[in-house]
């Protein structure tokens, strides 16, 4: 009985476990920041194509500056709020070996 009740290696070979902890956090910081990206550059565009309106109250390089601030706050926003609190605990759930203390998490790390 206690030799079916060992730890497993994950999957991906034992140099896996040492940079997995900084791995998946590197990994969710790149495809987060990629999509908040995307998110400024829409915001940028609706400025844009709302120009007309907007140019009526501030002018067109006012429309321009609030359409590039928007944007850039939109990605700082979400980066800050979002993408970094994220990392760190990704970054934290491979550091530590059992954090929440559960069965389950014990089998959900060995396949990553």
């Amino acid at each position: 009985m206690e030799e079916n009740n060992k730890q497993l290696r994950s999957i991906f070979g034992k140099w896996w476990e040492s940079s997995r902890k900084w791995f998946y956090p590197a990994w969710l910081l790149y495809e987060l920041s990629a999509r908040f990206y995307d998110y400024a550059i829409g915001v940028q565009n609706y400025f844009i194509e709302q120009q007309d309106y907007f140019t009526l109250y501030i002018g067109e390089i006012g429309t321009q500056t609030l359409a590039i601030f928007c944007s850039v706050v939109t990605f700082v926003i979400c980066t800050a709020f979002l993408t970094i609190p994220a990392c760190f605990v990704l970054y934290k759930f491979f550091k530590i070996k059992n954090l929440s203390d559960s069965r389950f998490e014990e089998k959900f790390k060995i396949y990553f």
